[in-house]
């Protein structure tokens, strides 16, 4: 941090400056009139990459980190890790700024993973525990980590990790109890997820392009694959929810899963169906929920983001998507028999084949979306719009949305946009469905799908008129 110069120097500065420049004059004159207010202001707005208070910082952290060891009562508590923190920084801090701080950054690093052996030695000789005492070991090097990400100007990544690591720390009992009632199936399932989600996903490109009739068509292949995870996690939520909730768990699955992703949930209830052919109905209600909290999402981003923007809030988008959001809920309602709340046995948490096929016949609907969007030519924002519905219409309504704040769309063509994009995201789900093997849930949702789009449609007639 610098600090600021004497008045004796300011005076020397000013006479040796006089003299090269007369204009500096008007400047120091106008700068000492408010020097007052600026000092203050300075310190009041320190940004965290000052060295001081990201100390500061580093030594909040540990001692947050420490808050839970030391309320477990274990032998190692908030002053401690506090101060392990402090000295990841500190040695991090003179890595930094001199040519000595690297080895001293080491030999913090060994001397916490001995103090760590050591309190391991002393919980073998008391009634502590050898598991709680290794908890605690590793914790404190997680503390020393900490203070040196922060220093190093990593705070967001800092504070991610005190964080994470507190609430791993609280919710031990939970974690144990969680882990012990898996089944082999349960466990399976959970390794395929993390295969999905943290080997492979990080291994596709991010863009390829695919030549098709003639034409270059750029995918995504790790938002392709983020569908697949998507469907995953989803169907792994759905199991819990269902087994402890029954038939309502699968309406709380469609909406809180649709304001994620409303296309995953079409193939976490696909293998729903798959499993349970009677529960059809329940499954046909939870897509119906996707699509009203899709349209509820989106809603929300075309009037939130256009209040106090300085541009008219686009009221021509409440009509349709409410009227969409009301007849999801009232369909939902009426289609499932909601009074039974017993569990429902599933097979498993998700099927990896299911997902994997899910996410096939994505690639081809994302496909011909982008020759679509080719195709149309001159109206290839309301094609783009069309096509970001299959993937995700909140994408198409934020950008509608930004480009109707900067002026580059009016009120009218926004709202047909976000439209679009709505209506593309309902028709992808039903196609979707009607990959279905179950005749009776692939035309419920196909006529229901109808039924949205239609209500919606009035809806704008009749505002129109």
């Amino acid at each position: 941090m610098s600090t600021r110069p004497t008045d004796t120097d300011s005076r020397d500065t000013f006479s040796d400056r006089c003299a090269s420049s007369a204009s500096f004059i008007s400047v120091h004159s106008e700068l000492h009139e408010v020097n007052e207010v600026t000092v203050p202001l300075q310190l009041a707005d320190a940004p965290l990459d000052e060295t001081v208070i990201r100390l500061a910082l580093a030594g909040a952290l540990g001692m947050f980190l420490g808050l839970e060891r030391e309320w477990s009562q274990k032998s190692a508590g908030i002053r401690t890790f506090s101060l392990i923190s402090l000295l990841g920084a500190v040695f991090t801090l003179l890595v930094l700024e001199t040519d000595l701080g690297e080895p001293l950054l080491i030999l913090g690093g060994l001397l916490v993973v001995v103090q760590g052996v050591m309190l391991g030695i002393q919980g073998l000789l008391s009634d502590e525990g050898t598991g709680l005492s290794l908890t605690t070991s590793v914790s404190m090097l997680v503390a020393y980590g900490i203070g040196a990400l922060v220093v190093a100007g990593f705070i967001t990544e800092g504070v991610t990790v005190a964080v994470l690591s507190s609430l791993l720390l609280v919710l031990k009992r939970e974690l144990h109890e969680f882990a012990w009632g898996l089944s082999r199936e349960e466990m399976r399932s959970t390794t395929e997820f993390a295969i999905l989600a943290f080997v492979i996903y990080p291994l596709l490109p991010a863009e390829i392009d695919l030549e098709f009739g003639g034409l270059v068509i750029p995918l995504e292949p790790q938002v392709i694959w983020l569908m697949v995870v998507a469907v995953a996690g989803i169907g792994i939520v759905n199991y819990a929810i269902v087994s402890t909730y029954g038939g309502r768990g699968i309406a709380v699955t469609g909406f809180f899963g649709g304001l994620a992703s409303s296309t995953a949930v079409v193939g976490t209830m696909l293998d729903h169906v798959r499993q349970r052919p009677e529960a059809a109905s329940y499954a046909v209600a939870a897509i119906l929920l996707a699509n009203a909290a899709m349209a509820a999402r989106n809603l929300a981003i075309a009037v939130g983001f256009t209040v106090g923007s300085g541009s008219r809030i686009l009221l021509e988008a409440i009509v349709p998507l409410g009227a969409v959001i009301l007849v999801a809920f009232a369909v939902a309602a009426w289609s499932a028999d909601w009074g039974e709340s017993g569990p429902i046995e599933l097979e498993s948490p998700f099927s990896m084949k299911n997902a994997l096929a899910f996410g096939a016949v994505f690639l081809v609907v994302l496909v011909f979306g982008s020759l679509a969007e080719t195709w149309f030519g001159t109206l290839g924002f309301y094609a783009t719009a069309v096509a970001s519905g299959f993937v995700s219409s909140a994408g198409a309504t934020t950008s509608a949305v930004v480009l109707y704040r900067g002026g580059q769309l009016g009120p009218a063509e926004a709202t047909i946009a976000i439209l679009l994009a709505t209506v593309s995201s309902i028709v992808v789900k039903a196609l979707l469905a009607a990959t279905s093997s179950n005749r009776g849930f692939r035309l419920q949702v196909a006529a229901y799908s109808g039924l949205l789009l239609l209500g919606g449609a009035v809806a704008t007639v009749v505002v129109v008129i």
